[in-house]
């Protein structure tokens, strides 16, 4: 993790499909002033979605449209409403700010937790780049091609007790209950993965899609958000150092592809 000077908030590679990918959760790094005043364990950047940008380097390669951010989901989640509304009312999940590591950890010490004007400024300066370059990306796609794919990529550990029991289905896609894509999107793409025979899969189980899938999906315009949470035992080592593991990696590359071309086929 590198916490010297600040760069930019995240990077944009455009290609020329009507494809975005979204990575919210690849950054690691987390500016000086914020990491002083949090715990050791925030430099591990624990629960960060590690590597998605190499594992989904073919997509780029073919065309895809990317937006990359650099700083960790400690500093700010950009998966998570504004207003730090839960997404999955009822369940313990983290918020817009977290507070704690997937292991419950703290980030912070004692009485050293963000304060609401802490929280308003990360906001603006971290949270709104983002979604505005994800509005105005959406915005040029749909233009230049009349239909847009914005492909939530994520991954995390297969095995998060505070989450979900036992270990994660090994690709996990979530269309807000089909409403952020075509219809029967999700179910044809945990079918894809089925078909493979390699992995497990599953449609709008644990994870539903998160805000950017649920905010910008909107099929009866074109626009088809779809979340693929990817269980990181399939592509890497999911302990410290999470080392990226070549020879997994290659046996879900192909899949990644076969699966964005069902996707970009179902949106018309």
């Amino acid at each position: 993790m590198n916490t010297s000077h600040e760069r930019p908030i995240f990077s944009v590679h455009r290609g020329h499909l009507p494809l975005l990918i979204s990575m919210p959760h690849v950054g690691t790094e987390i500016p000086e002033e914020i990491r002083a005043t949090m715990t050791d364990v925030a430099e591990y950047v624990d629960d960060c979605d590690w590597h998605l940008e190499r594992l989904y380097g073919i997509a780029a390669r073919r065309g895809a449209s990317l937006i990359v951010p650099t700083y960790a989901r400690y500093v700010i989640d950009l998966n998570r409403p504004p207003d730090n509304a839960s997404l999955y009312p009822g369940q313990d999940t983290t918020g817009l700010l977290p507070v704690d590591t997937f292991d419950k950890e703290p980030l912070y010490h004692p009485g050293g937790e963000p304060t609401d004007e802490q929280v308003a400024r990360r906001r603006a300066k971290y949270w709104q780049p983002y979604h505005n370059a994800l509005v105005e990306e959406i915005a040029a796609l749909k233009a230049r091609h009349g239909k847009v794919l914005l492909w939530e990529a994520h991954s995390i550990r297969s095995r998060v007790p505070r989450f979900f029991e036992g270990r994660l289905p090994d690709f996990n896609f979530g269309t807000a209950g089909g409403a952020s894509a075509a219809p029967g999107m999700a179910e044809a793409l945990a079918e894809c993965v089925t078909r493979d025979g390699a992995f497990t899969a599953v449609a709008n189980g644990r994870f539903k899609g998160g805000y950017i899938t649920r905010q910008y999906g909107k099929p009866e315009e074109g626009i088809h958000a779809v979340q693929l949470e990817l269980s990181q035992i399939t592509y890497m080592q999911e302990t410290r150092p999470y080392a990226y593991d070549e020879a997994r990696a290659r046996r879900v590359e192909p899949l990644l592809e076969a699966l964005i071309d069902e996707a970009l086929a179902r949106i018309g």
